[in-house]
């Protein structure tokens, strides 16, 4: 087993570069120019992508991890009987495929280049009512799209949760930090995190969950700078004529303040911010469907679901 640090990227399929090009510009990642048939999205943060595209049929095409280094990658495959290939992406490093138990495919990634963060617009303090920070100031807002920083985590919808459960735990050394448990005898899924041992990570990176229908892509969750971010952002799609699906609202489980959009194929990207973070030694909970469908207030999920 290794211990993965973090979702890496996200990788679809459309038959049009140039309009998702314009979509994720509108949402908030900059993406380069469309070359060789592939679109490559990136955040303000250091990663070198996020979010990829390649040309053809619209459709999800995988998922990707960031491990500590290529001795991880090494191990991952010599255990798993795969290869450690170098990467053809944006920040170069090396990469290992593998195949979940519901068929979509996994890359492990490593030694990536990083790339200069890009410059966010200045931040004015947040006054709370029994501690001000701002004083003597105005707050002003930019308008325009939100400001990516990071892919955040990733839902699938699986066949049989706890086979892909433990598919994902033996490879790569996930937590459960809440369980939803229909009964004691049956669980639809969990939120998963890295195991970071003291260090502060996600509340999830991964969300697996045995829904109806096919399995696939849930959604890719993209963390923006604050609230503030996130409404302008919010406001920016709306302007656009993007197709909205649920928010604003606050979680329950992750407590993350959430947005979520359709990309022009149906995929479901979601900005959030403000969510929880713990280490390994927080352990594991068991939630309800209650509190995975709730919120703490705003919009409530809509009837078809994320």
């Amino acid at each position: 087993m290794i211990q993965i640090e973090d979702v890496s990227h996200v990788r679809f399929r459309a038959p049009d570069l140039a309009a998702m090009r314009a979509f994720l510009l509108d949402f908030g990642l900059s993406p380069a120019e469309p070359k060789d048939q592939m679109l490559f999205a990136r955040g303000t943060g250091p990663a070198p992508f996020v979010h990829a595209t390649e040309l053809g049929e619209p459709g999800f095409a995988g998922i990707g991890f960031r491990a500590g280094s290529r001795a991880d990658l090494e191990q991952l495959a010599g255990r798993y009987q795969a290869k450690v290939d170098p990467l053809k992406t944006p920040g170069g490093g090396w990469g290992v495929r593998l195949t979940d138990p519901d068929g979509h495919c996994v890359e492990v990634v490593a030694e990536q280049e990083p790339v200069a963060p890009l410059l966010l617009p200045p931040q004015a303090p947040t006054n709370i009512a029994s501690v001000p920070q701002r004083t003597r100031a105005t707050k002003r807002v930019p308008r325009g799209a939100s400001h990516v920083v990071r892919l955040g985590h990733i839902v699938l919808n699986v066949t049989d949760f706890r086979a892909s459960e433990a598919w994902y735990k033996e490879r790569f050394g996930f937590i459960t930090s809440d369980e939803i448990a229909l009964s004691p005898e049956f669980s639809i899924g969990a939120f998963l995190r890295c195991d970071r041992g003291d260090a502060l990570t996600d509340h999830h990176s991964l969300f697996l969950l045995q829904a109806p229908g096919p399995p696939g892509l849930n959604h890719a969750a993209f963390e923006v700078v604050d609230l503030d971010d996130l409404m302008a952002g919010h406001d920016a799609l709306r302007a656009a004529g993007h197709q909205p699906h649920w928010g604003v609202g606050r979680h329950v489980l992750g407590s993350q303040i959430f947005d979520y959009w359709r990309d022009p194929w149906g995929n479901t990207l979601e900005h959030w911010t403000d969510g929880d973070l713990f280490a390994a030694a927080d352990g594991s909970n068991v939630a309800s469907l209650h509190d995975l469908i709730g919120v703490q207030w705003g919009q409530a999920m809509p009837a078809e679901g994320v």
